[in-house]
């Protein structure tokens, strides 16, 4: 295995490992908002489910910290031409990251987690807002970074290779990282979602806590269904637009479309074939894929044959693979929460025990969905490192041999499994445990 290859994969586990954390908390963030200003209204239930979903937050954050602080150091180990190159651009997103969002996000933690009774129902509810929105912030600095590396906007590059930031208002206000950002936390949200409404579901079925788990679902499906809808309709919708007109060869190998076409068909399934360039077994849809990018049926997109095969993503298979798995999921997404809250209507939902079984087994797909979408965005961005500006051939660590970066990537996979351990034992003791009718902070 040459280096490059070997850097790449432990990026690539370390990061896809982390980011099960983050989409977690950023999504239930949001919730325990919801439920804490229902019981600042005066719903007891909602306040005891807060406080529960608290405990699940504060597990899946110190798991987040423990598991992103690897991914900074990478960027000098194993990336360090890349970092030399264009770290005093996307060092300031990540600085930024660090002393604004994380410690705004990790000092209300505490607030949150112990001073409830200290604090009162106000105070308390008012932490919940500034975790929610440190978790967020947190989020749109990272985004912040990643976009730049998809569409490149507010720099120069020197003429000794150095890529130098020339207007921070441009670099924040990336077009690209509105869109991803929005897409981003919006499937977060999902994921949040559907943890909670599995867990509400884990509890109806087992006659547990029923008057939690009813409050559990009620705000999960009613979320659920709304971000299920927006993730797909507008920001996915505007996000593969953004593609199409900036990465067309992406979007070309994400499709699975190899020539250049009027009137072209969207692919439901089918299995690209790299030796033939065409997509083997397909179920198409006829002209909806040119009426979706260009509102014309008859609208003409261009083929991945029209680009030199050096600018093709590494990966077209793999690429094809992942785009359709999360679009596929989010169509299951729209289609379960939303029989689900019209079926709340009239506690429906909680006697349908198809459903809640349907909802608890549905609870991993929105992890498996969101780091789908990762993948697709970063296999969809090589050969390049920052888009049309830096290959990530020419970023990693030259100097790090592949033995040194596959000996610590087993030390890695072993540490994680070790963490995955601790963090079910530890979850499925709060769930064990269930929503306390008590406070318990102090």
């Amino acid at each position: 295995m040459d280096a490059l290859l070997a850097h790449r994969l432990q990026f690539a586990f370390t990061i896809t490992y982390h980011y099960l954390f983050p989409q977690l908390t950023i999504g239930l963030g949001l919730l325990i908002v919801v439920l804490k200003t229902m019981g600042l209204r005066g719903d007891t239930v909602a306040n005891e489910a807060a406080r529960f979903w608290i405990k699940v937050f504060g597990l899946g954050f110190v798991l987040g910290v423990v598991t992103g602080i690897p991914l900074e150091f990478q960027f000098g180990t194993n990336w360090a031409r890349f970092s030399e190159a264009a770290g005093g651009v996307i060092g300031q997103t990540l600085a930024m990251e660090g002393v604004f969002a994380f410690f705004l996000e990790s000092s209300f933690l505490y607030l949150l987690l112990f001073g409830e009774k200290r604090l009162g129902p106000k105070l308390h509810w008012l932490s919940a807002i500034m975790v929610w929105l440190g978790s967020w912030l947190s989020g749109y600095f990272i985004v912040c970074t990643n976009a730049f590396m998809q569409h490149p906007v507010g720099h120069r590059v020197r003429e000794d290779g150095v890529i130098v930031l020339e207007s921070l208002g441009t670099f924040l206000t990336n077009p690209w990282a509105f869109v991803q950002y929005a897409h981003t936390m919006i499937g977060a949200v999902v994921t949040g979602a559907f943890v909670m409404a599995g867990i509400g579901a884990f509890y109806l079925l087992s006659d547990k806590h029923v008057p939690h788990a009813k409050k559990f679902l009620q705000v999960a499906t009613i979320s659920g269904a709304l971000a299920s809808l927006a993730v797909a309709f507008p920001t996915g919708d505007i996000q593969a637009k953004m593609v199409v007109e900036h990465q067309p060869v992406t979007f070309a190998a994400m499709e699975g479309h190899f020539n250049t076409e009027e009137g072209v068909g969207l692919a439901l399934i089918g299995q690209p074939n790299m030796e033939t360039l065409t997509l083997d077994n397909p179920i198409v849809v006829p002209k909806v894929l040119s009426f979706m990018t260009h509102q014309r049926w008859e609208a003409r997109i261009v083929g991945l044959t029209e680009f030199e095969p050096e600018l093709w993503p590494d990966n077209v298979p793999l690429l094809y693979y992942a785009y359709h798995i999360m679009v596929g999921l989010g169509t299951f997404f729209i289609a379960i929460m939303g029989a689900a809250a019209f079926l709340l209507r009239g506690g429906r939902l909680f006697r349908a025990r198809w459903l809640l079984w349907t909802l608890l087994l549905a609870t991993p797909f929105p992890f498996v969905a969101n780091t789908a979408g990762w993948l697709t965005a970063e296999l969809g961005r090589q050969p390049w490192l920052i888009h049309n500006l830096m290959r990530t051939a020419d970023g990693y660590s030259d100097n790090v041999s592949s033995g040194n970066v596959l000996f610590t990537l087993l030390g890695f996979m072993g540490l994680y499994a070790l963490l995955s351990v601790l963090f079910v034992s530890l979850a499925l003791k709060i769930i064990g445990r269930g929503p306390s009718t008590t406070a318990e902070s102090t």
